[in-house]
């Protein structure tokens, strides 16, 4: 049997430990790693949208507006509590995108005062390239992983970040 090959977090491990052996460095194992996974996956995430001309927010906004369904249209409320953004800012980003013409505001028939925010045909088109293209390169970060370990990391993650959702 071969040694796994060690990595930073391992080196990080090892110096703790060596240095405070009193303390349970157990967490960094999983959480450092996880912090350096995100940094990753941010990185190739924007490289995939900007190769799109989008920014990541740009991606969320719209995605979360494609995943509605036909008509593909959300309040700006919706759009908010998706996106995880304040009222404010969100406000900021669909006046960016409408400039781009990737969504339009119309009024919304159910509330006279209401607004509501539809991804037009471009945005439409350029949002689900954009996902394809994601989707591809997150499989070739992925492809060390069988479909059994796949399964199973997700389940452990969603474990994971449960609380954090369940808190929201």
């Amino acid at each position: 049997m071969t040694a796994r090959p060690q990595d930073e977090v391992d080196r990080i491990v090892a110096a703790w430990r060596r240095e405070r052996p009193d303390l349970d460095v157990r967490p960094l194992e999983v959480l450092s790693r996880v912090t350096r996974l995100a940094r990753h996956l941010d990185r190739a995430r924007g490289a995939a949208f900007a190769a799109h001309g989008l920014e990541v927010w740009e991606f969320d906004v719209l995605a979360a507006l494609r995943r509605a369904g036909a008509p593909y249209e959300l309040t700006p409320g919706q759009l908010t509590a998706e996106t995880l953004v304040t009222s404010g800012t969100m406000t900021n980003r669909i006046d960016r995108l409408e400039h781009r013409s990737l969504v339009r505001r119309g009024p919304d028939p159910s509330d006279g005062r209401g607004v509501l925010v539809r991804l037009t045909d471009e945005g439409r088109s350029l949002v689900d390239t954009a996902l394809e293209d994601l989707l591809q390169r997150e499989r070739g970060l992925l492809a060390e992983l069988d479909d059994a370990s796949l399964a199973s990391l997700a389940a452990q993650l969603r474990r994971l970040v449960g609380p954090f959702d369940d808190a929201r």
